[in-house]
């Protein structure tokens, strides 16, 4: 991802939002009720009035109308707006989202905190990506091409033999909450190798997901019958199939580890 990303490129387009008419009750009940949100654009049609938070609504009257508890001093985000100008935003006002409106102060979507990791960790990924394909391209004198697809995950073939129990938490975390980033994948003559991504793909088959994005690097071996090393790796170690994975309870990660043994002997 570019570093000139924009809002509108993350923003979320479908927002719910209350009227100002609403009632103190309604809207706390949407809350409560809701997937996650802490608050809502108070609208007129589409244009932004205020923003009521749960914060707003807590000391409020049940019968209260919604348009004499919310915040008008509203901080809003252009469309065109960078995203790491909206990062810093988010970060020095405290607050977790940020209504996009356009040039005539009409709601276009909204931008969250959630949204910005988001855009900051896809552009790490291809950095990864562009190192590892030119990697592959001086080690074998071949050519190799870069796409982002879907992948079925039961058509990754993994090279990696274990995975660590406590790390599948978070990565469970990520996906349910879209924070994941995309996978690493070498197609190698059809042979789809799992370059970068273990962790998350051992979640997502916990939370059945059939599929994931992928960053894809397609080996052109020029007609010649090409085994990567870690291809022959994974055929060593009999890895064909995410079965194969072990997933380990015991080992945590070293610093991990180092902390507990302090602990343990300061007692």
């Amino acid at each position: 991802m570019a570093e000139n990303a924009t809002v509108e490129e993350y923003m979320t387009r479908d927002v719910a939002t209350v009227d100002p008419d609403d009632s103190v009750a309604e809207v706390s009940r949407r809350i409560v009720e809701s997937d996650g949100h802490t608050g809502f654009p108070v609208t007129d049609g589409r244009q932004v009035e205020g923003f009521v938070s749960a914060r707003d609504l807590l000391l409020a009257d049940d019968e209260a109308l919604v348009f004499t508890v919310m915040s008008e001093d509203l901080v809003v985000a252009h469309p065109e707006m960078k995203v790491n100008d909206a990062a810093r935003v988010i970060l020095r006002s405290g607050i977790q989202k940020l209504p996009v409106v356009d040039d005539a102060g009409k709601l276009v979507g909204i931008i969250s905190n959630t949204d910005v990791i988001r855009s900051q960790i896809e552009r790490v990924t291809p950095k990864k990506v562009d190192k590892l394909l030119h990697t592959l391209e001086e080690i074998h004198d071949i050519e190799a091409t870069e796409e982002r697809r879907s992948v079925a995950l039961s058509e990754l073939t993994p090279t990696q033999g274990r995975v660590y129990a406590d790390e599948l938490q978070g990565r469970s975390y990520e996906l349910e909450h879209g924070l994941a980033e995309p996978l690493v994948v070498i197609d190698n003559d059809g042979t789809l190798l799992l370059a970068d991504g273990h962790h998350r793909v051992m979640a997502a088959s916990r939370l059945d997901i059939e599929e994931m994005d992928a960053y894809v690097i397609v080996v052109d071996e020029g007609g010649t019958d090409l085994e990567l090393g870690m291809q022959r790796t994974a055929a060593k170690e009999g890895l064909d199939s995410l079965e194969d994975i072990s997933v380990v309870d015991y080992a945590r990660h070293p610093l991990i580890e180092t902390t507990e043994r302090l602990q343990e002997e300061r007692r």
